[in-house]
């Protein structure tokens, strides 16, 4: 289970809260302000923060700007008996994950605390190590496909367009977001993030619209929605194809008419919204399912922007890797210069089914694990260098195979494993003198395992050197 902060000046809250979670089965550790929770944080991996807002030396608010500034990916849940609306606002403006008001129910805040720790879970399958704004790397490329997105966020970002961006999980959809945000005149208005994903389905709509007190069992108090809170700014709708399909037509509602109720709540709201939503979800394809709504499709798909996937931009990687290189240099105190051609050549030829999230993975672990100023594809991981052979070997480059020479009579099993025999011999002596000699480069230009390759030299009796 998760290991969660606990931040309270009051020491009977600390003991309350840490005994009813340590009940549900998470780790907690306690602080009574904001120093000790700082403290907390650098000595041990933190999975969630519950901080009240009200404390000495160092309150609430400071210490959710510190979290945001220093563990980014780590979720704040605020508490405090001085909930108002702006104070909401600029808590979420802060960074934090979500908000509750003194006195507060129990189960309610565990569903809070449930739906933070699988945002942060998502975070960790998407092998996501993002920074705050402040931090999060730009967009990053020349190839043409990216040159026509960075056209498309430059004619649009300031306009109220409703913006719907696709592409597989790790290609950077959020990152446009933020440059469609930072691009408007709306850039000193809150961005406000919600990953759908991460809602329980019973939550969604008063996570999206907020409640009145009374509203349902533990509703203590009201609360705003993202909706509301992202008045004035830029509503950022992650996973957007999870949203329930009985939701769909509320959200559809408050996109045309600007307009909405909170749960329990009979007064109308109207917010000046900008909304951004992205999706790694065929929508067509759930639309024919009847799991997303037509209209809320065509609602939403305004201004579309399709991120191609890493492996459809590989003139990128170089400019890539090398932003991230000197990112995690300032991060890790390192001072890797450059990864080398060799090494570029691995990552040019490897597919990145996890897109350019992977690839800022790899280059954080490289970055930490580099002993000198370059990065050498010895350094890369050997399923890596697999799975990335760097140029095949062309087939057609050795020749037919009808001008095999077969012993008369002999039967078409033993022609193949001639054939075969022959072909592989061939293919391994030129891929051997095109490297050199060199049996990890060979290798991969054959698009084998070293070791196959070794085994295979051995039976044909070759000689080669190990690097």
């Amino acid at each position: 289970m998760a290991h969660l902060l606990i931040v309270d000046d009051e020491i009977n809250i600390r003991r309350v809260l840490a005994a009813m979670l340590k009940r549900e089965g998470y780790e907690v550790t306690a602080a009574g302000d904001g120093e000790q929770a700082l403290t907390a944080l650098h000595k041990s991996p933190i999975d969630v923060v519950i901080t009240d807002l009200v404390m000495p030396r160092l309150g609430g608010l400071d210490l959710l700007r510190r979290v945001a500034a220093e563990f980014p990916d780590v979720p704040v849940i605020m508490i405090t008996a001085h909930g108002t609306v702006d104070t909401a606002v600029e808590a979420m403006k802060a960074g934090a994950f979500d908000y509750i008001t003194k006195p507060f129910d129990q189960e309610e805040l565990k569903k809070v605390i449930l739906k933070a720790t699988r945002a942060r879970d998502l975070e960790r399958q998407h092998v996501h190590t993002a920074g705050g704004d402040s931090e999060r790397p730009p967009l990053v490329g020349q190839s043409a496909a990216m040159r026509a997105i960075f056209e498309i966020v430059a004619k649009v970002a300031d306009s109220p367009s409703t913006v719907l961006i696709t592409g597989e999980s790790g290609t950077g959809k959020e990152l446009v977001a933020q440059a469609l945000h930072r691009g408007s005149s709306r850039r000193d208005q809150p961005l406000i993030k919600v990953n759908c994903a991460a809602i329980p389905k019973d939550l969604v709509e008063s996570e999206l619209f907020g409640y009145e007190k009374g509203a349902f069992t533990g509703a203590v108090g009201s609360k705003p929605g993202r909706f509301e809170l992202a008045d004035g700014g830029t509503l950022f709708l992650d996973e957007i194809g999870e949203v329930p399909v009985e939701m769909q037509v509320k959200l559809l509602r408050a996109l045309q008419e600007s307009e909405f109720e909170r749960v329990g709540g009979i007064r109308t709201i109207r917010v000046n919204v900008r909304l951004i939503a992205a999706t790694n979800r065929d929508l067509l394809a759930l639309i024919a399912e009847g799991r997303f709504r037509e209209d809320l499709y065509y609602r939403l798909n305004v201004v579309p922007v399709a991120l191609p996937p890493l492996r459809d931009r590989k003139e990128d990687i170089p400019a890539l890797a090398q932003h991230f290189v000197e990112r995690y240099n300032r991060r890790l105190g390192k001072k890797v210069e450059r990864v080398d051609d060799e090494a570029l050549e691995v990552l040019l030829g490897y597919s990145w089914p996890g897109n350019i999230r992977e690839l800022e993975n790899l280059m954080e672990r490289s970055v930490l694990f580099a002993d000198g100023t370059v990065i050498t594809a010895a350094q890369l991981p050997e399923s890596l260098r697999e799975k990335a052979p760097g140029t095949p070997m062309p087939i057609a480059a050795v020749g037919p195979i009808g001008s095999i020479a077969a012993p008369s009579g002999a039967s078409m099993k033993e022609i193949v494993r001639q054939a075969q025999a022959e072909l592989e011999r061939e293919l391994i002596s030129r891929a051997l003198e095109e490297t050199s000699g060199n049996v990890t480069r060979a290798a991969k230009r054959l698009q084998i395992s070293r070791k196959s390759l070794q085994v295979k030299m051995k039976e044909l009796g070759f000689r080669g050197t190990d690097d």
